[in-house]
């Protein structure tokens, strides 16, 4: 049984990240891919969870403005984010292979905490 009905399979996923493609397609859909390029940045006060729930809107947002008036593109986005909490401090994406060794190395073992946020735009 197919999760996706074939006229329905397309979808915009505003996501670089393979994990999320390959989530998608697992369901079902035919995702065509649209990267956001707004800033990841906490804004003061602001919880991780409102945090990651703000970027998932705003990477919906800004990749629809891109897209307006393009019939050939699906009509559903997707987007999501994805932040990892540790000692109440949000840890950002790594800058690189060596910043993410030392960031594993610092939650290996220890209580942390990932949240995830998605968006439907239609």
């Amino acid at each position: 049984m197919k999760a996706v009905n074939p006229k329905q399979r397309g979808i915009l996923l505003a996501s670089g990240s393979p994990r999320r493609r390959q989530l998608v397609c697992g369901i079902g859909f035919e995702p065509v891919i649209r990267v956001s390029s707004i800033p990841e940045q906490i804004g003061p006060g602001e919880s991780p969870t409102a945090y990651a729930r703000r970027l998932a809107a705003e990477k919906a947002r800004h990749v629809a403005s891109k897209l307006e008036g393009d019939r050939r593109l699906p009509g559903w986005i997707l987007s999501a984010d994805t932040i990892v909490v540790h000692d109440d401090e949000v840890l950002e994406k790594p800058k690189d292979e060596d910043d993410a060794r030392s960031m594993l190395r610092r939650l290996s073992g220890e209580r942390h905490e990932v949240i995830t946020a998605f968006c439907w735009l239609w």
